[in-house]
């Protein structure tokens, strides 16, 4: 049948004969480049074949354990840390956002309670905020009466304003600057503008100690600030980002109270994080509405995705082209969503697995600030002649800010892989030329040799494979009671 003639086949063409088979094991021990084998098979003395076996056995045993653990470390996915300075002829200008600590403006507010308190539903997407239940029956007699209202368009025109009645002075690297230079941006702090937002080519510095300096008249008699509310402080905050990033005040804002000099010198600090596993970043994410990608941008993305979705609106606060969300679907709706988003864990912050993880590439700008109190008696006189005021208006509104580079330098902080691929295979070809003096070729060598040795194994199990049944006919081919009797007695 088919399986005798595989059988014929395979001894005849494919399986040795035993001396050939002991000829080749002869030959492979005798010529491998592993070294060590060809002396145990080739000295008679069999005290120096023992001494031999245990010098083989105890440099593959130091093998093993060198490679097992260099393998080890490398699954286990370790960084370093490098840090550079770099110095450079001219170096990018951040961007800087400023905010009045007074958000809105006295003769608009009839009723300020309300006013901050819908602003802080709106502000919660930024930052956490709740409120209070004995404030609900309030908001929702105002709600009612006012249906039409919108906070943003109450923000915008009654908010802080920047004009020249607000920013008495502006100067930059020599040049001067104006309101117009500032974009608007909202934040929790309502109306606030920035200088420099994603405009990369023109706003460059040669040289430290030189940068913006700003002069500011924050208005107190105009803008509302209410302690009873929590807002106790008059001044401006700012904060300082990269252009190509939104603001963001949560524990970075710096505060600047009225009658003070602040010299603000900044260094520029990028950091690069290597992705997972290494470390926990992602370099496939992109943003929908921001050129480059960053935990706080990825985390407004997402509240708006969540509140889109549930809501059927999207907040003015948040980046996006969708329906604007009307105060009631504020109260009602938003601010819900947000405080579910925030119970639930909807949209995290950090880790690899997380929904924002941590970006690949990011620039921070540490600051160093001072303080000072502003002019002394003739800058005061000075000013009080200039903007026809008071010394008292001129110590109680006025605020002066200085932002600089410390010098012309940033510092690169980079992840980098404690054991790459190359140095792992570099690591284990050293440890077997070191003990065994092998090398690749003794690796091909030696797979040649199993896989050869396989093959025969194969074979030889194949060709003592049982016989096939034979399923016939029992009327024909079944012996006979006398045949069988014959057959016994022969035997």
């Amino acid at each position: 049948g088919i399986l005798e003639k595989t059988r014929l086949c395979l001894i005849k063409k494919l399986l040795p004969h035993l001396e050939d088979r002991r000829r080749y094991h002869h030959e492979f021990v005798s010529s491998t480049s592993f070294h060590g084998v060809h002396k145990i098979i080739q000295t008679r003395s069999k005290t120096r074949k023992v001494l031999w076996l245990l010098v083989l056995a105890g440099c593959l045993a130091v093998v093993i354990w060198q490679i097992c653990s260099r393998f080890i470390y490398y699954f286990s996915w370790p960084t370093t840390t490098t840090v550079v300075v770099q110095y450079v002829e001219n170096i990018q200008f951040p961007a800087v956002t400023f905010c009045n600590l007074n958000r809105f403006q006295a003769h608009a507010v009839s009723n300020l309670k309300i006013i901050f308190l819908i602003w802080n539903i709106v502000s919660a997407i930024l930052k956490k905020f709740a409120t209070e239940n004995k404030d609900y029956q309030e908001l929702n007699d105002f709600l009612a009466g006012n249906q039409n209202f919108s906070i943003k368009d109450f923000t915008r025109k009654n908010g802080f304003y920047l004009n020249s009645s607000t920013l008495l002075e502006c100067d930059f690297f020599g040049k001067p600057c104006y309101p117009q230079d500032f974009e608007h941006v909202f934040t929790e702090y309502g109306n606030c503008f920035t200088f420099n937002h994603n405009d990369l080519s023109a706003r460059r510095v040669s040289l430290s100690g030189r940068g913006l300096h700003l002069l500011f008249d924050v208005q107190q008699d105009q803008f509302t600030d209410e302690p009873a509310l929590g807002y106790t402080d008059a001044g401006i905050t700012f904060v300082i980002h990269s252009p190509q990033e939104l603001p963001r005040f949560d524990g970075l804002g710096l505060l600047t109270p009225v009658g003070t000099h602040a010299q603000v010198a900044i260094r520029q600090l990028k950091s690069i994080i290597q992705e997972y596993p290494w470390g926990e970043c992602k370099p496939d994410i992109k943003l929908q509405y921001h050129k480059i990608y960053s935990t706080n941008g990825c985390l407004l993305e997402c509240k708006a995705r969540y509140i889109q979705d549930w809501c059927g609106c999207l907040p003015f606060i948040l980046p996006g082209n969708r329906t604007e969300c009307d105060l009631l679907k504020f109260y009602k709706c938003v601010y819900p969503a947000v405080y579910n988003i925030e119970i639930k864990g909807l949209c995290t912050v950090g880790t690899h697995n997380s929904t924002c993880p941590a970006p690949c590439e990011e620039t921070g700008y540490p600051t160093t600030v001072t303080y000072s109190s502003f002019g002394g008696e003739k800058a005061i006189k000075y000013f009080s002649e200039k903007l026809k005021k008071s010394p008292e208006y001129i110590r109680q509104n006025l605020v002066r800010i200085e932002i600089k580079y410390h010098d012309l330098s940033y510092k690169i902080t980079q992840q980098q892989k404690a054991l790459t691929i190359s140095e792992l295979l570099a690591d284990v070809g050293g440890q077997l030329g070191l003990f065994c003096g092998a090398s690749m070729i003794t690796i091909i060598e030696l797979l040649e040799y199993i896989f050869t040795n396989f093959c025969w194994m194969c074979i030889f199990l194949l060709l003592k494979a049982p016989e096939m049944p034979q399923w016939n006919n029992p009327s024909q081919n079944q012996p006979t009671h006398k045949e069988k009797k014959r057959g016994i007695q022969e035997c």
